[in-house]
């Protein structure tokens, strides 16, 4: 059976290559830090969400809990992050150290550069309206 011609319509098929190719760039940025986008946006979601447990961290940065713990258990290793447990019982925390700290400082300036390259050239509006059906997108 062929493919029909409007395939290249597809919305499932069109995020998916806008996400690799999305993702590719940007960690194509941070290599030189040593780091992947998850993992900068799990250090930025660890800095300004002091306290929050693990499993909030996943739904905050859109990890499932695998990927969610492949990088942390990396940043660990790295000396980036430092896990304690919560007063709750099983509870899991995060916490930069200071190495962690000091690369995320360096890190935000280069995120900015990098948000900005990607919207240039779109609209306000374009953004917001992208934004908007993305998340309505990926509603369960």
């Amino acid at each position: 059976m062929p493919l029909p011609d409007d395939l290249s319509k597809c919305l499932v098929l069109n995020t998916i290559s806008a996400a690799r190719t999305l993702l590719r760039r940007h960690d194509a940025r941070l290599k030189p830090f040593g780091v992947t986008v998850q993992q900068f946006s799990l250090l930025a979601a660890i800095r300004f969400h002091p306290g929050e447990p693990v499993a909030a961290l996943a739904q905050r940065v859109f990890l499932d809990r695998t990927s969610l713990t492949r990088n942390l258990d990396l940043l660990e290793r790295k000396g980036l992050v430092r896990r304690a447990s919560g007063s709750g019982g099983n509870v899991r925390l995060c916490e930069l150290t200071a190495p962690g700290d000091r690369l995320l400082d360096r890190l935000l300036p280069e995120w900015e550069l990098s948000r900005l390259a990607l919207v240039k050239g779109l609209s306000r509006k374009d953004v917001e309206t992208y934004l908007r059906v993305a998340r309505q997108l990926a509603q369960e």
